[in-house]
C-alpha cells in the first residue's frame, strides 16, 4: 500500500461500514466543504471511527495483508466491528449516533461554561 488514492479508498471502506457513509458522503451530510470530518464528530463519532481504526490496524498486524484487496478486506472487518457497537448503543439510546452537526452546534462558547468565573480553582 503505497498510494494516496489506495488509502483514501481504505479510509472510505472503513467509513462506511461503520457509519453508513464514505467520507465524501459523511463531510455533505454535516454540510461540511473544507472543514475536517473528525474536527466536526461528536464525541461518540470520534470514538466509533477511532475503534473502527484500531480494529483495522490490528487485524492488519495479526494478518499481514498483502495487496490493495486484502487490506480491503481488513478495514471491511475493522468498520465493522465498530457498526457492531455503533448498533448497540443505539439499541441502547432508542436513536442515532449519526449526526449532523457540526463542531459550531455542540461546542460551548465561554458564557455557557458550566462553572462560574468568580470562582477561583483550588490546588
Amino acid at each position: 500500500m503505497k498510494e494516496e488514492h489506495d488509502y483514501a479508498i481504505l479510509t472510505d471502506i472503513i467509513s462506511r461500514a461503520w457509519s453508513g457513509m464514505t467520507t465524501r458522503e459523511y463531510k455533505k451530510y454535516k454540510g461540511l466543504r473544507k472543514e475536517s470530518l473528525r474536527d466536526n464528530m461528536t464525541n461518540v463519532e470520534l470514538m466509533l471511527n477511532g475503534l473502527a481504526e484500531a480494529a483495522a490496524t490490528e487485524l492488519s498486524k495479526r494478518e499481514n495483508p498483502k495487496g490493495f484487496a486484502q487490506n480491503a478486506n481488513i478495514a471491511q472487518r475493522g468498520g465493522d466491528v465498530a457498526h457492531v457497537a455503533r448498533e448497540r448503543l443505539e439499541q441502547e439510546l432508542g436513536d442515532t449516533v449519526i449526526s449532523d452537526k457540526r463542531a459550531m452546534n455542540f461546542t460551548n462558547p465561554p458564557e455557557e461554561l458550566p462553572f462560574d468565573d468568580a470562582e477561583e480553582v483550588k490546588e
